[in-house]
Order: structure tokens, then sequence, then C-alpha cells
């Protein structure tokens, strides 16, 4: 039997070499000529700024950028110089191409004033058109893979980092593409949110079987026994499909011992994969990943770092750090604001953050300076907050057992906000919640709780960087002061005459990192820090216990190293490649519990799933504030939209929970796509579809597929119309968002 085995494996072999040896070769991106369309100087030298990218006079430092060919995600592509125009705003040109089939078009883009998006049109020689979204970050708050770690302002140097994005528009390879035209955004103006592109590639298809390999890197991501993971993505280039895909490394000193592999590519798709392997030493060396599929053999030569070395308090080193695959697979969070702000909980509904309650009662002109005086009076100082804090009704195996029931994997927990009270028992102050108020660890109470009654929630702690009034560097200007008569108050439980950084604040990170020990830290402010030695530390205490883990960190810890960016009550219009997270309260426009805002202006479980999905579909992960009231107890209609929440991911969380984006788009229309490797695409409806799903997109499906809509069992029928999928619905289908699973037929 095992001769036989091994006769037949040798067989198998020698057909996939000689499959390989018939297959077309990949073929070559195309970099397209953009420098006639140019219209906009966005990218300066410190001696001429004579550009103005956004309408105010900023633009990208060219010191700090790359010129000529440069290759970005396996892309080759022609960034433009400094000299005179170098980018295009996109507002509906049409960009002639070199006639040819393609499977899509690659662009480098960003956005100024928030992000731009709109839509692109392929267009043929038929006379006929495709359509996809088309949209970039902002360059201030994205993390795109072209970047500079400043810009320059019409006066100066602003020191924080400003990226370009890449983008991805699909093309119909079986027709032959002639132009494509740009989205209609705003022209460069200050306020006004434009999209502006750089460079675009154009990936031509062949006949046949075509492999391509791109990105092939190590990373220090650590996927689980001992293993470092490399990473690849893999194409399929031709008109055909593509079927059984293994991919391995190849390079002195490593031992692929997980393989990629991927069951089935439809042309023109894309799989990015997860290579397995361990070393003996750790070294750089040149190396190869090969992918093998039945018919087609690719390859890419890289540098690979083999072993993840200890961290240094460097930006060079921490900045090889990245987001965990637990977290990119993990889509959904509980954020958890509680703290004295929880004690007034008021802000005028819909209008600004509760929680800052303590500063908008600085400004006569906000609503909260009169409200404060007449219900609380002109001589009641904010600390005096902290007795009505008492966590009474805290019950932290309740809350855990809600944010599993909420279908959430993970919550972050305020241990400080900008007031400045630490909700543990901090060693280096006074103001916590032990030594005062509640006189408990609520942070330990509620890791604990999490540990013994959902194991399978991460833990993370937000941690405000600096703080409004701590008189050795107040955030505000000024140590805390009576607002109606100036006179100064009590900073409670202050210990005076540190360096609030390396004395105070530096050390309380610390504090949480080597006594709670959590999956994630959300910095928030930045600013004056020490977060390159606490985030060393951090790292390597993660990968060097017996049980290594992975830890993550967001990106306002005042320092360029980061995981994964934050946009606040706000998403990106399209996807973004590099890992990112959105976060709102189910309060209209407030994280902290506002008593003003009533049940009916809190978020709908619709609105929860749709952002759910929405985010999801663009690399995002939903990370959703709750605001528990002072004594501890969480408001009743944000438990019922959690449990609500919950129910919908009880029946459509594999859509969500281990997906990744589809590259082809992410959206169209009220639509939205999202893959899960070797198992199902999906394709959720944020409407009712009705009788019949139309999906006008090049949708990764084959005759004898199988289309379900997950919650009930029956397959559905399906088919082609004008060139658009259809699946026909039965009745009373669902509600919230509609989830259509395909893939082949199983058995």
């Amino acid at each position: 039997m095992k001769r036989a085995f091994a006769t037949s494996m040798v067989l198998l072999a020698s057909l996939l070499t000689a499959a390989a040896a018939t297959a077309a070769p990949a073929p070559h991106p195309l970099p397209v000529a953009l420098d006639r369309y140019f219209d906009n100087d966005g990218i300066d030298t410190a001696q001429l700024k004579d550009g103005n990218f956004d309408g105010s006079g900023h633009t990208f430092p060219s010191e700090a950028l790359p010129t000529g060919r440069i290759v970005v995600d396996g892309i080759p592509h022609q960034f433009p110089a400094h000299q005179g125009k170098n980018n295009v705003v996109a507002l509906g040109q049409r960009i002639e191409l070199p006639k040819g089939n393609y499977v899509s078009a690659h662009f480098l883009l960003a956005s100024s004033w928030d992000g731009a998006s709109g839509t692109a049109t392929v267009h043929y020689a038929d006379g006929s058109t495709t359509t996809a979204g088309l949209g970039a970050a902002d360059w201030y708050s994205g993390s795109g893979p072209v970047s500079a770690p400043y810009r320059y302002t019409p006066t100066g140097v602003d020191q924080h980092p400003v990226s370009i994005a890449t983008a991805q528009v699909w093309a119909d390879p079986k027709r032959e593409a002639v132009a494509i035209t740009l989205p209609v955004t705003h022209p460069a103006e200050e306020g006004k949110s434009a999209l502006h592109v750089f460079a675009l590639t154009m990936q031509p298809v062949t006949h046949g079987k075509a492999l391509a390999v791109r990105g092939a890197r190590s990373t220090t991501k650590i996927p689980g026994r001992g293993a470092q993971a490399v990473e690849a993505t893999v194409v399929n280039l031709g008109d055909t499909w593509l079927d059984d895909v293994s991919v391995h490394l190849n390079a002195p000193g490593a031992i692929t011992v997980k393989p990629a592999f991927v069951t089935r590519l439809a042309p023109g798709e894309e799989a990015r994969v997860r290579i397995g392997v361990t070393t003996t030493r750790k070294s750089t060396v040149d190396g190869t990943v090969v992918a093998r599929a039945i018919g087609a053999r690719a390859e890419q030569n890289a540098k690979f770092t083999l072993g993840v070395a200890d961290y240094q308090p460097t930006d060079a080193s921490l900045g090889t750090h990245e987001s965990p695959y637990w977290f990119d697979d993990a889509k959904f969070g509980i954020f958890i604001h509680w703290g004295l702000y929880s004690a007034p909980a008021w802000s005028p509904p819909g209008e600004q953050y509760a929680e800052w309650y303590w500063q908008w009662m600085q400004d006569p002109k906000n609503a909260v300076h009169p409200y404060h005086a007449q219900n609380f009076g002109k001589d009641f100082s904010y600390d005096e907050f902290i007795e009505q804090f008492t966590a009474a009704k805290f019950d932290p195996k309740d809350w855990v057992q809600l944010f599993e029931q909420a279908g959430a994997r993970y919550y972050v927990l305020t241990s400080k906000h900008h007031e400045g009270f630490a909700l543990w028992d901090s060693k280096v102050s006074g103001r916590d919640s032990v030594d005062l108020g509640p006189k408990r660890d609520l942070v330990k109470e509620l890791f604990d709780a999490s540990r013994k009654y959902t194991p399978q929630l991460r833990n993370g702690l937000y941690f405000s960087m600096p703080e409004w009034f701590n008189p050795d560097k107040p955030w505000s200007g000024h140590g805390p002061r009576n607002p109606y008569t100036g006179a100064a108050e009590p900073y409670t439980g202050y210990q005076a005459g540190r360096d609030f950084v390396k004395d105070y604040q530096g050390p309380q990170m610390t504090e949480l990192v080597d006594g709670y020990d959590p999956d994630v830290i959300w910095c928030d402010i930045g600013g004056a820090n020490d977060s390159r030695r606490v985030f060393a530390d951090y790292f390597n205490k993660a990968k060097n216990r017996p049980r290594p883990k992975d830890v993550t960190v967001d990106d306002r810890c005042g320092i360029p190293t980061h995981d994964f960016t934050t946009p606040e009550y706000a998403s990106y219009p399209n996807t973004v490649v590099q890992k990112w997270e959105a976060s709102r309260g189910l309060d209209p426009r407030s994280y902290g519990w506002n008593r003003a805002t009533p049940d009916h202006m809190y978020m709908t479980a619709n609105e929860v799933v749709d952002t759910l999905v929405d985010t999801t579909s663009k690399n995002g992960n939903f990370l959703l504030d709750i605001g528990p009231r002072a004594d501890g107890t969480i408001p009743e209609i944000m438990q019922q939209r959690l449990r609500e929440t919950g129910a919908w991911l009880r029946t459509n969380g594999e859509s969500i929970y281990g997906t990744t984006y589809w590259s082809r788009m992410a959206q169209q229309g009220n639509l939205r796509f999202t893959v899960k490797q070797n198992e199902a695409f999906y394709v959720t409806s944020l409407v009712d579809p009705g009788s019949r799903l139309v999906v006008d997109a090049p949708v990764p499906i084959k005759p004898g597929d199988r289309v379900t809509l997950l919650g009930h069992d029956q397959p559905l029928t399906w088919g082609w119309q004008g060139g658009k999928l259809t699946v026909d619905l039965p009745a009373n289908a669902g509600q919230h968002a509609w989830v259509f699973k395909i893939g082949p037929k199983q058995g």
C-alpha cells in the first residue's frame, strides 16, 4: 500500500510538472503614463515649496518619497517626480489605455480633506462598460504603503505621517479595454474632499492557465505552534479556473511546516495566503515563494527575515510589528467608555462627546457650562463626581457574557480617559479607582471575569496619553480650576513634582502591560510619550512567553508604530489594504453615556449590522462603543442593541468572522462582498432584495456551484441574465442584511 501511494504521488508530481511546463507565462503588469493628465503639484522639496496638494498649501515631501519605477504590493508603478505637476485630481477624466485585455487596473492614490471616492468606468472597444468604486483614505489619516513621516505646510513642517494608498478596479478580461474614466470628486480646494491619482498600472490577461505570485514577504506574525508567517498573494492571470494551488517557501534555513493551499481560483481572482515556516537560526536570506497548480506554476524571489528578533525601542524595529491574525479575523469588538464622566453624563444629544464633560465645562459658550452651574452649582468641582462614581452594581461577569451574546470577539475598556482617573490599582498615582471612589480594581475584575467565563474574548485597554489638567503637563495648558471663578482646584490623588512622561505616563502604561497582560493597547491623542520603550517591552513579553501570543496597538500612541488606523465616527470609502478599525458609539455622537439621549436616537440593530458588514467588506474591524452608568449598569437600550446584533451574527457570522476583503471590489450599490478562502464567497445585501438578487460584478461562480441564503437550508435557483448574476429568493427571507453564500457543492 505504501509503495503504491508513493508511486501515485511521484506520478502526480510528474504530471503537475509537465502541465506546468506547458502553462502560459504570466503577463507582466503594464504601467500607464499619466503625465499628460497631471493637473496638481502635490510633492515638494524643502527648498522649493511651490506645491499645493490639498488647496491649503500642504504637500508631500519629495525627500521621503520614491521616484521612478517602484513596486507596491507586487505591482510595478511609475511614480512621478516632484518637478511640475505630479498627480491628477479625479474629476471624470478619461484615461486612454493601450488596447488590450486586462483583469484589473491598479492605482496609487490619496485623498485630501477626508476620504474621497466615486465610480470608475472601464470602456471597451465594443462600446460597452463596466464600473467599480474607486477611492482612498485621507492622506493624513490613512496608512498606505507609500508614506512619508511628515508633510510640508505653507510655513514649515508638520511632523505627522502622510501616505499614498493602493486600489484596484476590475476589468472584464473577455473584452478589449480602451480607457478608464476616473470618478468625479472635487477640485483640490480647502475643505473639499478630492481624490488624487499618482500612478496607474494595468494587469493584462493571457489565454489558458497562468499563475503569478506577488508581494512575497516574511512577517513577525506568529500563527501558532512556534511557526513564523510568510505571506504572498497568488493571482490567476489566465482565462480559465485554476484548481489545487499549493504555496510554499524555498529558502536556506527555512522549513515550510504549513504550506498554503487554495482549492480553486477564478480568472482574475487573487488569494492572500499565509505560509507557516520554522528556522534553526535568525537570519536574512534570499528565498523563493513557489506556487503550483494543476497546469500552472509561478514563483517570486525575495529577501526573507527568518526568525522574529527581540524588538528594540526604535521606529525601525517596532515598525516590523503588524496586526495579529486573530485581530484581522475578529472583525467585531466592544468599546467601553466608563469613568467619572459617567456620573454627570450630559451633553446636548447628537452634538458632542458626553465624556468630555470636564473640558466642556471650561467654555462659557458650551451648553455644559450653564448646565453644570444649574444642576450642581458653580462651587461643585469636577472631582466631586468621584464619590458618585460608585460602580455599586458593576457585575463583570454580566458584562463579558453580554459581549459574548453580542457576537464580539474582543473588547476595549477605557483604563484612563483624559480626566486622568485610572480604573486600576496604579502605584504611581493616587488618582485611581482603588484609592478613591469605588475602591475596586475595575480593570482586574473585568479581565478576571473574561478569562474565567468568556475565555475566547480578547481583552483590551484604552489609555489616554495626555491628561487635560494634570499639573505636571496639562494638555489644556493649565491645572484644574473653577470654570466660573478661575480659582485653583485640587487634582485629587495627584503626587506633585514629576516628569509627566517618564515618571507617570510611561510607568502607568507599564503597569497595564505587566499587571494585566492586555491583548490590545488602544492609545489616544498621542503627544509626548515613552511609547517606544513600553511597546518594545510589550511585544517582547508577548512573543517570548512559553506559549507566545500576538498583541496589537493602534495609531494614537504618539509614535509611527501602529498595527491599525482608527477612523472615529467615520469609515473609509473603499478597501484599505492596511488594517484599520472604525469606532463609534451606539449613541449618535458620544462614547460615554449621555442621559439626555432618548432611545430613538440610538443606532438601530439594522444600522449596527450594516456598519459591521460595510466595514468588514473594506478590510476593517468595527469597535462598537457602549457607555455604562456610574453605578456599572449598562443602559437597557444598549443591551438590547447588542443582543439584536448577536442574533444576526449567530445566523450570518460566517460571512464576517475570518473573512477577507474581495480584491475586485468592496461594494456595489447596496451590496457588499467578503471572501472566506477555500470555503465560500459572500454577497450581502444591505436592503431587502425582494424576490430576486441581481449582481453586476465578476462573482467567482461556475456551473454546478451552490448558492444559499444564510438562515435557509435549501439551495437557491441562480443564473445569468444580460451578463449579471441573478438569484431567486424564498419568501420571508430575513431582516437587517441578507447574506448569500456561493461555493461548490459539498460531497
